[in-house]
C-alpha cells in the first residue's frame, strides 16, 4: 500500500471520478487537474483530506495543493486511479480547452502583459515625478515651476523624458516582442516589427492630428495607391494585432517551408507581409478600435452614470484578479492614457487592492495570536498594499468570503469617490499604498483622503462580519482543520528543538513575499526565504536525507538529521524545461552533509526560456518548526553562509 494511496483514493472520488479528469499532471507543490466538469469537484471534501493544504483555480486548472511530497502522492494517485498523467505544458494545452473564449482571450493577454508590467510602472511613476517637477505652480516658489527656478532639476527633467518617453513612445516594440515569446515564434523578428511600428521616418503618432488637420500627411506612394506613413508610437492593439499577425505567418510558414532553407524564407516570408498588413490594415484597424474602447470606458468615467460605473467596476475588480480578467484592462488604461493625457481606471484598480489589503489586515488583527493564521495573513496584507493582491485573496479573502465582501464593499465605495472627484492616473503604476505616485499631482489629496476612507471601511467592515458571525461558516470549519493539523504535527514531533541553516546558493537573498508565484509569496507551501542566485550550483543547506528528486531536477527536498522538512525549487514553472539545463548530484534517498553538491544548472538556458531563476528555502513543516531569517532583508548572501534558523514551536 502507497504512503498516500487512501488519501489518493478519497481525492479521486471528490474531484468527481475518472471519468471528470480530462488531464493531471503535477508541479513542485501542487496536483493539476484539467477537469470536464469543475462543478463535480468537491472543494469542502478535498480540503479536509489530510494531505491536502488547499486548492484554488487559474487558468482552466483546478490545482490541488500538496506539499513537498506531491511526487510521492501523484505515483499513488495515478496507481489508483489508472489515469495516466502528462507532461505540464499538454494539460496547460488541455486547460484552454476548457475554457470559454473569454478565458483564452485574457489568459493570452495575461501571457503578453504581465513581463511589460515592471517598465510600465516605472514609466507612470517618472511621468509622475515629471508633472511634480514642471507641472506645479508653488507658492514658495514665486508662482513658479521647480525646473523654471533650478536648472538643476531642469536637467533631472530633461533627463527622466528619455527613459520615460522610450517607454511609452515605444512600448509596440515591448508589445510585438511579448507576443513573439508567448506564441513561441522568433522573438527577434517581434522586435523588428515593433521598431517598424516606431520608425523615425515615420511621421510620429503624437503628431498625426496635427497633420491630418493640415493635409499634410506624408505617405508611401506605388502610383497606383498610397499608404500613410504614420508610426504607432504609444499604440497598444496596433502592436498586439501586428505582433499577432507575424506569430501567425511564421506558425504558418514553418508547417510548409522545408527545414533546409527555412532559416531565409520563413523570416522574410514573415517579417515583410507583416510590415505590409500593419501599415496598410492592421494599424488603422488597431488605431479605430483603440479609439472606440477608451471612449466608451471614458464615457463610464465622465457620463451621467458615472457614480454607477464607479460602484460597478470598484466592486467586481477584486473577482477579476480572481478569474483572471483583470490582465484586460492594462490594454484599456494604456489607450486612455493615449487619448486622453490620462486614466481614470488605474485610481480604481490601486484602491481596489488596497481594500482587500485592508480586510486581510483587520483579519490578522482579529486572528494575531493564532500564529498559523497570522503567520499567513500579515504578509498577505504587506502584499497587497504594495500592490501584489493574489497572496491576500488566495491565502485569506476568498478561503473565509466575508474578508472578501468587505473588501469589495469598501473599493465599491472607493471607485464612487473616485470617478466623483475625477481622479486621474498619469499611467499603471503600483496597485497598492504607493500608488499615489503615479497620481496626476493636482489628484493627490483627494486620492489620499479616498485612500483613508477605503482602508477604514475594509476594516470596520472585516470586524462588523467577523463579529456578528456574517458569512463566518468557512472561516469556522477552517480553524477546526487547523486544530487537528496541529495536533497532529505535535504527536510527530521532531527530536530537536533549534537548527541552523546555511545558504544552499550564493546571490541576493529576498523575504518570501517577495517570490512571484503566490503560492510560494503567501506562504501556503511553509516558510522561509527566496534567493536570486548569481550562480548555478545547489548545495545542501544541512546534514539530513534526500526526500524527494524530481525527475525534472528543478526541485529537491530534504530532511534534516535534526526532523527540519526544508524544501528548495530552483525556479518558477522550470518543470516545463523537462530537466534541460539541470544535472543532479543525488539521488532520492541519499544522506547529504552540509555543503554537498545537490544539483548543478544552467542560469542561461533557464533565462533564454522566458523564466526567473529565483528559488525559494522554505520549511514545510512550519507547524513544527519556527524558521527566521537572519541578518536584514534583502542582502547579499555566500553559499555556506547561515541563512536563518528553526526553532521548534
Amino acid at each position: 500500500m502507497g504512503k498516500f494511496e487512501k488519501d489518493a483514493k478519497e481525492l479521486l472520488g471528490a474531484i468527481g471520478g475518472k471519468d471528470n479528469i480530462t488531464a493531471v499532471t503535477h508541479c513542485a507543490t501542487r496536483m493539476r487537474f484539467v477537469l470536464a466538469d469543475d462543478n463535480k469537484a468537491d472543494v469542502k471534501t478535498i480540503e479536509a483530506i489530510p494531505v491536502v493544504k488547499g486548492t484554488f483555480t487559474n487558468a482552466g486548472q483546478f490545482q490541488v495543493i500538496i506539499g513537498n511530497d506531491v511526487p510521492i502522492f501523484y505515483n499513488d494517485f495515478t496507481a489508483v486511479s489508472g489515469i495516466e498523467g502528462v507532461s505540464k505544458e499538454a494539460a496547460k494545452s488541455a486547460a484552454k480547452s476548457n475554457q470559454n473564449p473569454v478565458q483564452r482571450v485574457m489568459t493570452t493577454l495575461a501571457e503578453i502583459f504581465t513581463p511589460l508590467i515592471p517598465a510600465l510602472i516605472v514609466g507612470g511613476l517618472i511621468l509622475g515625478f515629471q508633472n511634480v517637477l514642471s507641472g506645479i505652480q508653488f507658492e514658495g516658489l514665486g508662482g513658479k515651476t521647480i525646473v523654471e527656478t533650478s536648472q538643476f532639476w531642469a536637467g533631472v527633467n530633461e533627463l527622466l523624458g528619455i527613459p520615460g518617453g522610450a517607454i511609452f513612445g515605444f512600448l509596440p516594440v515591448g508589445i510585438t516582442w511579448s507576443v513573439s515569446r508567448k506564441m513561441g515564434t522568433s522573438q527577434i523578428l517581434g522586435i523588428v516589427l515593433g521598431i517598424c511600428l516606431v520608425h523615425p521616418n515615420l511621421l510620429s503618432a503624437y503628431e498625426y492630428a496635427a497633420a491630418q488637420a493640415a493635409h499634410k500627411v506624408p505617405v508611401f506612394d506605388f502610383g497606383a495607391f498610397t499608404l500613410q506613413k504614420v508610426g504607432y508610437q504609444g499604440q497598444v492593439i496596433p502592436a498586439l494585432l501586428a505582433g499577432l499577425a507575424l506569430a501567425y505567418l511564421e506558425i504558418f510558414w514553418r508547417k510548409y517551408i522545408p527545414e533546409v532553407i527555412s532559416m531565409i524564407f520563413v523570416p522574410l516570408l514573415s517579417l515583410i507581409p507583416a510590415v505590409i498588413l500593419s501599415y496598410a490594415v492592421l494599424g488603422p484597424i488597431g488605431w479605430w478600435l483603440g479609439g472606440i474602447i477608451s471612449s466608451v470606458v471614458l464615457a463610464g468615467l465622465t457620463g451621467p452614470v458615472k457614480w454607477l460605473f464607479g460602484i460597478i467596476f470598484g466592486a467586481i475588480y477584486a473577482p477579476f484578479v480572481i478569474t483572471g480578467l483583470h490582465h484586460m484592462t492594462n490594454a484599456i488604461d494604456l489607450e486612455l492614457v493615449r487619448t486622453s493625457g490620462g486614466t481614470g481606471l488605474w485610481p480604481m484598480i490601486a484602491l481596489s487592492n488596497i481594500a482587500q489589503g485592508s480586510a486581510v489586515f483587520a483579519y490578522y488583527l482579529i486572528k494575531r495570536h493564532n500564529e498559523r493564521e497570522a503567520q499567513i495573513s500579515l504578509p498577505a496584507a504587506i502584499s497587497a498594499y504594495l500592490g501584489i493582491t493574489e497572496p491576500a485573496l488566495f491565502g485569506v479573502n476568498v478561503k473565509y468570503i466575508y474578508p472578501l465582501v468587505a473588501g469589495m464593499s469598501a473599493s465599491a465605495l472607493a471607485g464612487l469617490l473616485s470617478v466623483t472627484f475625477g481622479v486621474q492616473a498619469n499611467s499603471v503604476g503600483i496597485g497598492g499604498l504607493p500608488a499615489i505616485l503615479s497620481i496626476q499631482p493636482r489628484f493627490w489629496v483627494p486620492f489620499a483622503l479616498i485612500m483613508v476612507v477605503d482602508i477604514a471601511v475594509a476594516m470596520v467592515l472585516t470586524f462588523i462580519f467577523h463579529k456578528t458571525g456574517f458569512l463566518t461558516k468557512t472561516e469556522e470549519e477552517g480553524q477546526a482543520k487547523q486544530v487537528d493539523a496541529i495536533k497532529e504535527a505535535e504527536q510527530a514531533a521532531p527530536k530537536a528543538d533549534f537548527e541552523t541553516i546555511v545558504s544552499p546558493l550564493s546571490g541576493d537573498v529576498k523575504d518570501l513575499s517577495q517570490a512571484s508565484d503566490p503560492v510560494f509569496a503567501q506562504g501556503v507551501m511553509g516558510q522561509g526565504v527566496v534567493i536570486f542566485p548569481s550562480e548555478g550550483e545547489l548545495v545542501s543547506p544541512v546534514n539530513g536525507t534526500v526526500t524527494v528528486l524530481f525527475p525534472t531536477k528543478h526541485a529537491v527536498g530534504i530532511l534534516s538529521d535534526e526532523g527540519v522538512e526544508l524544501l528548495m525549487h530552483i525556479g518558477m514553472d522550470t518543470v516545463s524545461l523537462d530537466g534541460k539545463g539541470f544535472e543532479a548530484h543525488v539521488s532520492q534517498g541519499s544522506q547529504v552533509k552540509v555543503g554537498d553538491s545537490l544539483i548543478s544548472f544552467d542560469k542561461q538556458v533557464i533565462e533564454e526560456a522566458g523564466l526567473v531563476t529565483e528559488t525559494p528555502v522554505i520549511i514545510t513543516n512550519q507547524d513544527v518548526f519556527q524558521p527566521d531569517a537572519l541578518g536584514e532583508l534583502p542582502r547579499q548572501v555566500a553559499r555556506g553562509e547561515q541563512l536563518m534558523t528553526a526553532t521548534r514551536i
